[in-house]
């Protein structure tokens, strides 16, 4: 089951986002000019490249614009749902 959201800048918007899914690509790039050297897979990464640790989804609220992780939606609308006397 899903959680609800509310938009932490325009605080109004709880229907309309969009749901960004982060797909990493690990790449080497030529310093001078900016070509895809090499590709890596996450489970061959070379001990100088750190493998990606950001969230796997961000969200957009598709009223004011605003992009932020997931967890800041799902934040947002449990607090209000609290200081509203609502529970989950």
């Amino acid at each position: 089951m899903g959680k609800p959201y509310l938009c932490p800048n325009c605080k109004t918007n709880k229907t309309r986002f969009n749901l960004i899914d982060q797909v990493p690509h690990a790449v080497k790039l030529d310093p001078q000019t900016g070509d895809i050297v090499e590709e890596y897979e996450q489970d061959t990464l070379s001990p100088l490249h750190m493998s990606y640790k950001g969230p796997e989804r961000k969200v957009q609220c598709a009223v004011c614009g605003l992009v932020e992780d997931e967890r800041a939606f799902i934040k947002r609308a449990t607090y209000m749902m609290k200081s509203n006397g609502l529970t989950q």
